[in-house]
């Protein structure tokens, strides 16, 4: 028998049962019936699994949805079911789903745990599975058909026999004549195709989709071998399985892990859930692709045991790409960011805000036993304030390095390091680091697009794609980009400063817009990269546009932890509890507070943020409110100045958007009174 703790118990079966009319309810429904057998606390467990619903639905073809998340607040790993008695729609592009389950993973849960998790996923997929789970009458037998797949049966001393359905790298032999005998539609030979796929939880959709490409290649007879790249530890394919490979499927959310493995490689790209949807289609576009010289390949050098002809870069737009790659820098980026200017800030609170002329000598001339003559909490702000600016010296290379990462992978991070410290060295700031690094990127990218013979291939990533990317990239900084860049960056700064009145506090509206439309997503991140950039230039308007920037992000969580308090019977007791936690939250400047909110309601909670954003990045501008620090909320009061007018506009902003929350919520519920 298995000795790992039972994932499902009847106490966690609900049959035929009516959770609520949205995914929200029912997702909420599942939570408590998880918390009321003592395995994780309902609201922590419901929020965690509305943010993940939030990323993309759980709805699966067949009638089922699998909502998911690992969550601290899940302190056993389990399995809730609910069989509803009115399909709720998920998103699952064949309509509505009966069967739910909620997959509540520990944060901290191990790798047994994980397995377990994605063996009933990947049972999902088999209609007798669904028809048996449809036609149980007990919560008994619902449990003892779960365990049945999810809990390994008793050793008995027989090794097991993988099966194509479920193959995998390791269960898939590297000879290509050992697979499957049957013949893909339209093609002469029999094909091979790897599939690697990968979703950002890495528990449900990475394993399905990977099921559902290896039953539709068995159909079409197609020899499909998968790698999972999920939570638990990847089973990678082999260099024999790449070289006999005629084409790769890359279906996934995240990046893909060992991407240059398959350089040369005819590709089809999408994510996650187009293979669960459509994996015929999916196959076919391969074998299309291999059979066309002039498919996309995934760019970059292949290694020394695959043979592959080099082509073209990958399906994806170049829009798309260059907007991942920016994205791919900026949250590299954000690391050194947030350290460096907290400690920035905290060199300000243990030396004053004259540690800035005197922190180098300081550091350089003093010690724990030779203290300046400030005394130790002088030498101690030095320190700190010598850390931070060290950390933010690397902004703007990380910037490029990573952007440069994001489209040649390893071999662009040193052109796009040297990029971005040239842009720094000539003055054009983060504006040039994300031009450098650009640049970095597609030279390297080209340069691995090259077909070279097999005895310079091993050279190319480490030494020649790297040096003659750097060259080139460094280069055009120094000779024709750096100057004017400059120059464009000078100017930025000289508008920024000169900036009053109407124009700084429209800058601080737009602003409070951008950081509350997404609540952490790309357009709030392009508010706060561009503050962060602008905070190195330590001038008045720059501090301004931080200020207004993180006080406009601390309003969502605040305003709906005021709501909630104002009006309880207005929001779900889950969403009360939530409501308790977002003040620290939102003090703290965490904007993600708010998204359980939003998830459940944003047609209704999102437009009520922005004007209140709106409102607080005014007053910012209007109050000439600085911050000389990036993130810490109110907790870096002693960076903020005047710290009165800080908070008199987020007191503002979090009221506008309370007031507008508690108005449409009563708007709803007076509605549905009428109905």
């Amino acid at each position: 028998m298995s000795t790992s703790p039972s994932l499902i118990e009847p106490g966690l079966v609900a049959l035929d049962v009516n959770l609520g009319s949205t995914k929200e309810d029912v997702i909420r429904g599942l939570a408590g019936i998880v918390a009321a057998t003592g395995r994780a606390d309902a609201d922590g467990l419901a929020a965690d699994a509305l943010t993940r619903e939030g990323k993309s639905p759980t709805g699966m073809p067949g009638g089922f949805a699998i909502p998911h998340c690992r969550s601290a607040a899940v302190n056993q790993a389990s399995l809730g079911f609910a069989r509803l008695a009115e399909p709720i729609d998920f998103g699952a592009k064949d309509g509505p789903s009966d069967l739910v389950f909620l997959i509540a993973a520990a944060e901290s849960g191990g790798a047994d745990h994980m397995k377990l998790l994605t063996k009933l996923a990947r049972a999902l997929i088999k209609k007798d599975f669904l028809a048996a789970l449809r036609s149980a009458s007990s919560a008994d037998e619902i449990t003892d058909l779960v365990r049945g797949v999810v809990e390994p049966p008793a050793d008995t001393g027989a090794p097991a026999t993988p099966t194509k359905e479920t193959a995998t790298a390791a269960d898939v032999a590297p000879a290509k004549e050992t697979a499957g005998a049957g013949r893909a539609e339209g093609a002469g030979t029999p094909r091979t195709v790897i599939a690697i796929t990968a979703c950002p939880t890495g528990i449900a959709h990475t394993f399905m989709a990977a099921d559902y490409l290896v039953n539709a290649g068995k159909e079409l007879g197609i020899d499909v071998i998968t790698e999972p790249q999920g939570s638990t530890a990847t089973d990678s394919v082999t260099a024999e399985q790449i070289a006999s490979a005629d084409a790769v499927i890359f279906a996934t959310d995240v990046g893909v892990k060992g991407r240059e493995r398959f350089a040369g490689k005819p590709v089809i790209e999408s994510g996650v859930k187009r293979a669960i949807n459509e994996p015929e289609v999916m196959l076919r576009e391969a074998v299309a692709a291999a059979e066309n010289p002039n498919a996309p390949r995934v760019s970059g050098t292949p290694s020394a045991e695959a043979d592959p002809t080099q082509g073209k870069g990958t399906q994806l737009g170049w829009g798309k790409r260059i907007q991942q790659a920016l994205m791919t820098g900026v949250s590299y980026m954000i690391p050194f960011v947030a350290a460096g200017g907290l400690l920035i800030a905290l060199g300000f609170l243990f030396g004053g805000y004259q540690i800035t002329d005197v922190a180098e000598q300081v550091v350089i001339q003093n010690s724990l036993t030779n203290l300046p003559e400030g005394g130790l909490m002088q030498y101690l702000g030095a320190v700190l304030f010598t850390l931070g600016a060290t950390s933010m010296n690397f902004l703007v290379a990380a910037l490029a390095g990573y952007i440069a990462f994001a489209l040649a992978d390893r071999p662009g991070i040193a052109p796009g390091f040297t990029a971005g410290a040239v842009a720094v060295a000539v003055g054009a700031g983060f504006i040039g680091g994300i031009v450098g690094g650009l640049i970095a990127g597609l030279v390297a990218m080209w340069l691995g697009s090259f077909k070279v013979p097999r005895w310079v291939r091993g050279l190319m990533p480490v030494v020649i794609i790297p040096l003659i990317a750097t060259l080139i990239s460094g280069g055009l900084m120094f000779l024709l980009l750096g100057r004017p860049l400059a120059a464009l960056m000078t100017g930025l700064t000289g508008w920024l400063e000169g900036m009053s009145g109407g124009a700084a506090i429209l800058l601080g509206i737009v602003l409070g817009l951008m950081m509350c439309f997404d609540l952490g997503g790309p357009v709030n991140k392009s508010a706060y990269t561009f503050a962060t950039a602008g905070l190195a230039v330590s001038s008045q308007p720059s501090m301004e546009i931080m200020a207004a920037v993180m006080a406009a992000g601390m309003v969502p969580p605040l305003a709906l932890a005021l709501a909630t308090a104002v009006r309880p019977k207005l929001f779900t007791p889950i969403e009360q509890e939530n409501g308790r936690a977002a003040w620290l939250l939102g003090a703290s400047f965490i904007s993600e507070g708010a998204i359980p909110f939003a998830a459940a309601d944003p047609f209704r909670i999102i437009p009520s943020m922005m004007a209140g954003g709106a409102v607080t990045g005014a007053l910012i501008m209007a109050l000439g409110v600085g911050s000389k620090a990036p993130h810490g909320g109110i907790f870096v009061f002693f960076a903020i100045d005047p710290i009165w007018g800080f908070i008199v506009a987020i007191l503002a902003g979090m009221i506008v958007s309370a007031a507008l929350v508690l108005l449409l919520k009563q708007l709803k519920a007076r509605a549905a009174l009428t109905v």
